[in-house]
């Protein structure tokens, strides 16, 4: 077999948005800090999500023959949707897994973590899994969950999942890449191998 040709890495075409779609970001898109065209070929989707990985550094990437295409992320590395068979599903089409850790941030995004996989859940999820919530034991609506957003009260909510109470933590957006060990735009460095 021939060697593959020596192509470069490339950082800035691709993102994952925070419900899950992937998007295409020209140069035009890079340069206006827009979010890209969205992927709806079923063929391409099943490519990049059967050739998404991460390196040691945490950057996510598409495998893509020899070259890495690194992906920008717009919340986190997986996003996560309610589904009627698996419960909780990523982006990619698996299952998500057992939870091991529950975080929701300021803006209202929780976010679900496994062994595996860091993932936020699709916006449009978090009215089906309000009822799996619960702050000192007792259920929980829409104004307790923002005062506790808010910092107004700092009753232990806790998330339910799997028959187990899994604790939350209140964490800022901007913490969720330190915290999971994730690269959210990442960019090569001189010397980086291509």
């Amino acid at each position: 077999m021939a060697k593959w040709p020596n192509v470069p890495h490339c950082t800035g075409w691709l993102a994952l948005d925070a419900r899950g779609n992937w998007r295409m970001r020209d140069e035009r898109a890079q340069a206006a800090g827009l979010a890209g065209d969205r992927i709806r070929n079923p063929t391409l989707l099943g490519f990049i999500n059967r050739n998404y990985l991460a390196d040691d550094a945490g950057r996510w990437y598409f495998q893509n023959g020899p070259q890495r295409v690194y992906v920008d992320l717009e919340l986190t590395p997986f996003i996560c949707h309610t589904d009627p068979v698996a419960g909780l599903a990523l982006h990619t089409g698996e299952a998500l897994g057992a939870l091991q850790s529950v975080v929701l941030t300021p803006e209202g995004n929780l976010v679900l973590a496994t062994a595996r996989h860091c993932a936020a859940l699709d916006d449009r999820d978090l009215e089906q899994l309000l009822p799996q919530l619960e702050l000192d034991g007792r259920a929980l609506d829409e104004n307790l969950l923002a005062a506790w957003i808010d910092g107004e009260d700092a009753g232990a909510l806790s998330f339910m999942h799997d028959g187990h109470a899994l604790p939350v933590e209140r964490l800022g957006r901007a913490q969720l890449a330190a915290r999971f060990g994730f690269d959210p735009q990442p960019r090569l460095e001189p010397g980086d191998k291509t």
